[in-house]
Order: structure tokens, then sequence, then C-alpha cells
């Protein structure tokens, strides 16, 4: 059975100010006041304004030299994710509809980036506009305990025997392109004399398939099965794998893949800009995986043994990835770990070095020849106030390791900023001050 509940494809990133609860019913409404429409209009044309910058080609740039191993200064991103809930707050709000509330969240994203955040974050003259689509599950459902208001969970995972393996099916995506054309020619009536409106569709964030089955199986099942029921938990990855080569294929099919060259969020940090997408045979209108930037993780497996990993998680993703012209890797999980793996991987362009990895090894890994995608403890600012000095010498000691590597450096998965928007301010600040002085 198919969800009722649309899934918005996120336009550069998985952080929204709306809960799942709060996100736009099936039934959108599309009637915005005069009020509403010239606050987006007024938002739109100080966004443009921020887009025809000088800086932003200079940042633009730097990117496409960056992706291509170019040796440039770091590159500094940072999505406080969650924390932008305590950046653009309910009282700054001004619309009451909901879709017209989500599109001033994100113009005001877009204003603060540009005006404030002081990263590379690079400003573009356009509005994205996603497919509203279903999607099914995988023909069962695990049922969560917790979570509310973004916080932790457990759940009861409900594949409880592998006898029940026979009740999942691939899921099924179905497009309402009547309310996606309607939200295409709204926003265009109302942005599109600011900003250009495109309709770009983001089908996932990650193709890793450890945390479906995770959710399937349960971690703690999941890893005695690789000992206990390994054929078992292969038929099941081989399943996942499957399920995801089908998606895959029905959204090239139908035309519905959109390239991630430009100002996209790529991996779990970074931006997309490439002039090796797309391939040289691309006809400008179908878009194919070997067509974009891929990526993959399997955090939920961070606790087992690299050749466990290569065992029931590599070989699937591998297959995945090989569709891709280019790939990204990891995210939280010890990547150094499992390298001897990873590096396998088809087109690997951008590594994650996560705030647990050893920066060290992972330089001596890497060297020039991928990104090191290089992560900061989001704790460091969820506090009312930065330890400037503490965050200086971190700094300073990861650059001096890193020293040699093609570097981008990446805030995100914030829960909460310390409520003090200065603090992704002063951290961005002194990590450009500090990246700058190291790489004169």
């Amino acid at each position: 059975m198919i969800d009722e509940k649309p899934l918005w494809a996120a336009r550069l990133y998985t952080s929204t100010k709306f809960s799942e609860k709060e996100n736009p019913e099936k039934e959108i409404n599309t009637h915005f006041s005069n009020k509403e429409r010239e606050v987006l209009h007024t938002l739109a044309e100080l966004v443009a304004e921020l887009s025809n910058r000088p800086i932003e080609n200079e940042k633009k740039e730097l990117w496409y030299r960056h992706n291509a191993l170019d040796s440039v200064r770091p590159l500094i991103l940072c999505d406080p994710e969650n924390g932008w809930n305590e950046i653009i707050t309910e009282d700054q709000m001004l619309c009451q509809n909901k879709l017209a509330r989500h599109w001033e969240f994100w113009l005001r994203q877009l204003i603060f980036w540009g005006e404030s955040m002081n990263d590379d974050r690079v400003i573009e003259p356009y509005f994205d506009i996603p497919y509203v689509f279903t999607e099914s599950d995988w023909g069962m459902q695990e049922k969560k305990i917790g979570g509310e208001d973004g916080g932790s969970y457990c759940w009861i995972a409900p594949m409880n025997d592998y006898s029940l393996i026979k009740d999942l099916h691939f899921p099924q995506i179905q497009v309402d392109y009547e309310m996606t054309n309607r939200i295409l020619s709204l926003a265009e009536d109302v942005i599109g004399k600011a900003l250009k409106v495109r309709l770009k569709g983001m089908w996932w964030w990650s193709l890793g398939i450890s945390e479906i089955a995770v959710y399937l199986r349960g971690l703690e099942q999941m890893m005695y099965d690789m000992y206990d029921h390994p054929e078992e938990l292969h038929h099941l990855m081989s399943f996942l794998h499957d399920g995801i080569m089908a998606k895959l294929d029905y959204l090239e099919k139908n035309n519905l893949l959109c390239l991630n060259n430009t100002g996209n969020y790529v991996g779990s940090g970074g931006m997309g800009y490439s002039k090796q997408l797309p391939q040289k045979d691309f006809d400008g209108f179908h878009v194919r995986p070997i067509d974009l930037w891929g990526f993959a993780e399997s955090q939920p497996t961070v606790g087992v043994s690299p050749a466990l990993y290569e065992e029931f998680i590599f070989p699937y993703e591998k297959s995945i990835l090989e569709r891709f012209g280019l790939n990204c890797y990891g995210c939280c999980e010890l990547i150094n770990q499992r390298w001897e793996a990873v590096k396998k991987f088809p087109n690997l362009r951008r590594v994650s070095v996560s705030p647990w990895a050893d920066r060290e090894d992972m330089s001596q890994k890497l060297e020039n020849r991928y990104i090191y995608s290089l992560k900061f403890n989001p704790a460091y600012l969820a506090v009312p106030n930065l330890d400037e000095k503490f965050i200086r010498q971190e700094i300073r000691r990861d650059l001096e390791i890193i020293k040699g590597c093609i570097v981008e450096i990446i805030m995100k998965d914030n829960n909460t900023i310390g409520n003090n928007p200065q603090n992704v301010i002063r951290w961005s600040e002194i990590v450009r001050e500090e990246a700058e002085n190291f790489y004169l």
C-alpha cells in the first residue's frame, strides 16, 4: 500500500524547519495571501542581490577546482541543520500558509548564509521546486518509540524471522504531476520575477543499504545474523540492493533524475560543482546515474569488523555506486578502519573524515588523491558561547595534520547551537581565518 503522506525531496539539505507532521499534506493549500506573496517576493529579491556579488563566482570557481582535486585553500561549509530553528525563529516568520512558510524559511536560510555565515556556500539565483510524490515502504514498517521533536527513539523491528522475507517488496514511487506542476506555476508567479524557478528532484540522501536492513531486522540482531544467519542476511542485502537498483532504473526511465554538479549538497558534506559531470555524451535532457554524484555510507555498522563490513555491506554498495560518475562515501563512521574496502569504490572522489576518525591516519590514506571531508564535532557549537581558544587550537592542529590533502571543513549534524546564532558565525570566521593564514 502506498503511504498517503507525500515525501518532499530536499532542495539542497536535509534540514528543514518543519517536522514531518508539519510538512504540507497531500492536498496542499496553494493559495497565498497578498501579504505572503509580497514577503516571498521581497526575500527572493534579496537572495537575487546576494547571488550577483562577485564573491559568489569566486567561491564557485574554488569549488570547481577543489572537486577536480586542484590545490586550493580548504573550503568551508556550515549547515547548522536543526540549529536553523534557533537562527530563524518563529517570531521572524511572517507567512501562515504551510507551503509559503516552507519557502520563506528556505529563503531566509539563503539570506543568512549570504549575509552572515561567511562560509563558502554559493548563493545562486535559483529557486528549486522538488517533485511531490509518495513512496511505499519495503512491505513492512518498524514501530518507532519516542523521537518526538527530533529526540531519540528506539524501534521494534518488523522482520523478526527470516521467513518473513517473502513479504518484502520493492518500494513504489508515484509522482503527483498535477500538484507538482501547480506548485511550480505558483513559484514562478510568486518568486519567478526575482529568481529562476527550476524543477529539481532529489530522491535520496544516501544510497547506503545498511540502515534499511537495520530498521527491518534490528541493529543488534543484524550483527548476530552475520554469524548465526549469514546466508539469510546476504539474501536480505541482495534484495535491498535490487530494490535500490530498480528505483534508479525507474527514475532514469521516467526522466526524473536531475543533475547535481553545480550548487548541490553532495555526500555528507561539500558542494557538487564539477566539470567532469555530466558525461561527454550527455544529451542535455535525459539524466542518467553516470551523469551524477553518488553517495553511500554504512554508519549503523560502525561496530562490526572491517572483514564483516567487506563481506556483508561493501559488495552491495559497490554495485550501486558503479552506476555513478563520481562518488562520495561515509558520514559518521570511522572510515580509516575499513579503508582497504572503501578505496575500492569506483570513481571515489569525496571521503568523510568524521569527528571520531584518526585524522593523521586518514591524511596518509587520502593524500591529494581524494577530497578530505573534515567534519568537526557539532558539540562544539551546542553551548551558549563558543570556546574560541579551544576551536582555534583544534583547527590549527588539524590543519597541520592534513597539510598536503585536498581539504574541505564541514560543520553539520547540529541538534542545537546553544540558542546562539553567533556560534555558527564565529565558528565560520575562526575557521576561515586559520585556514587562510595556514595556506598563505
